[in-house]
């Protein structure tokens, strides 16, 4: 909207902008552009500052009043420093003093329309952020699904989120165990007290009876001071134990013994210490199996499982992976401020894929994705190359990146090697001959690991 009593200045102005591709209405006097503002709205004001009967500070005043939204550049013959402060602190965007040149309007205008660009953009992605933090992550801790079986998982957490009974959570790698444990930590009384969490795979027996129950000073060679346990630490809170069936024998005695006395002593030490902890264990294997091989309590798998919970795999829940895809592109949109989407020929293609790593597999994948591609939507051809899906994948390595080709070749390698071990990680470390830790690395790395 163009408002200027004169009448070359306001042709030509409009003109410039009409061959820029603005639609632009005109009006020669203040209360002509508010009685159209009454009935319609504008993105943009330009107004005189010296009008009669009303002024430009005057039409800006009434106008932002009906329209906040709207963005104003003011111009004037008689521009001043005091009229400039004055229009910006009524919400103008710019000031400009005649005479100007239509290039210098035009860049003026320009900017102004990036900003209100801009300004559309953080309010939708604002929205889409608070959509999805009401809808997935307010009481369930980002767990995200709207399935029957998700929607069974989400009645298990209210349930036995107000007991103080152990909880066993199963399910393949990948699945959102530790999520699982942090909302039934977050939906009870014990939500004001700590959360600690201990991965049992990655440690070897005296690092992981150090970490549960600590030790003193002198302990051991490099125990140089006293150290509180994990056990210690979750007092009156929730202890989550991740892995747990990769434990020895020796450290499920101790364990054992923790969890049935609710008592310990730190490694090195004569002391016995009581605590009030509520114990949640996580399994991506069967521990009925190991039990019956030998290499697990059945008393302690007792002791663990009042309450099993078993989450189901990516696969068995295929209508959930549209949202969850939904989440991650709002997530990775957030923190590097690049707008994609996913099109639905790279969704459907999303859906029928078994994803052995589960929900980690899919966010490693999507963030992939979104950095590589060099288009606002990933298209399906691209999703079909990271899947290995397409011709291109299967028969002609050749035609892609050496990184690329690569990547999804020591993949396959690491989930074939992972399904002939039956999960086991030291035993597939061996037969892809490379260290436990290296093999941690790389499920981490490629989204097979919880």
């Amino acid at each position: 909207m163009i408002v200027d009593d004169n009448d070359t200045m306001r042709i030509g102005m409009a003109e410039s902008l009409r061959r820029d591709g603005y639609q632009v209405f005109e009006f020669a006097c203040g209360p002509d552009a508010l009685n159209h503002l009454n009935e319609n709205s504008a993105e943009l004001l330009i107004t005189d500052l010296k009008m009669e009967p009303m002024d430009g500070i005057q039409l800006l005043e009434k106008g932002k009043a009906a329209h906040p939204e709207m963005e104003a550049l003011l111009v004037s013959a008689y521009g001043s420093v005091q009229d400039a402060v004055k229009a910006m602190q009524l919400g103008a965007s710019d000031f400009l003093t005649k005479p100007f040149s239509p290039d210098e309007l035009r860049v003026r205008v320009r900017k102004i329309f990036q900003k209100i660009e801009n300004d559309r953009l953080i309010n939708h992605l604002r929205d889409q952020n608070l959509y999805l933090e009401q809808e997935v992550s307010g009481q369930y801790e980002n767990i995200i699904g709207n399935t029957p079986e998700m929607k069974t998982i989400f009645n298990l957490i209210d349930r036995v989120a107000g007991e103080d009974s152990s909880v066993l959570i199963e399910g393949e790698s990948g699945t959102g165990k530790e999520l699982v444990a942090r909302a039934i930590h977050k939906k009870s009384n014990r939500s004001g007290q700590p959360f600690i969490r201990v991965n049992c795979g990655a440690l070897n027996d005296n690092l992981l009876e150090s970490e549960l129950f600590g030790h003193e000073k002198g302990a051991f060679t490099g125990a140089i001071r006293q150290k509180k346990g994990r056990f210690e630490l979750a007092d009156k809170g929730t202890l989550f134990l991740d892995e747990i069936g990769d434990i020895s024998a020796t450290m499920q005695v101790k364990l054992l013994r923790a969890l049935q006395e609710k008592e310990f002593e730190r490694v090195g030490g004569e002391k016995t210490l009581k605590v009030d902890v509520r114990i949640i264990t996580a399994t991506n294997q069967s521990l009925k199996e190991l039990i019956r091989k030998g290499s697990f309590r059945e008393d302690l798998f007792y002791r663990l499982s009042v309450i099993p919970i078993r989450l189901p795999a990516l696969r068995e829940r295929k209508d959930d992976i549209p949202k969850l895809i939904e989440y991650f592109i709002n997530k990775l949109n957030q923190q590097k401020q690049q707008i994609k989407s996913v099109s639905s020929e790279a969704v459907e293609l999303l859906k029928d894929y078994p994803w052995p790593g589960n929900i980690r597999e899919l966010e490693n994948l999507i963030e992939r994705l979104h950095i590589i591609c060099p288009e606002n939507s990933i298209p399906g051809s691209l999703a079909a190359q990271f899947l290995g899906k397409s011709d291109l994948m299967q028969n002609n390595h050749d035609h892609l990146p050496l990184e690329d080709a690569l990547y999804h070749f020591e993949k396959q390698m690491i989930i074939q090697a992972m399904e002939k071990a039956n999960g086991i990680k030291n035993q597939a470390a061996k037969l892809l001959g490379i260290g436990t830790s290296s093999l941690y690395y790389k499920l981490e790395k490629f989204g097979l690991l919880k």
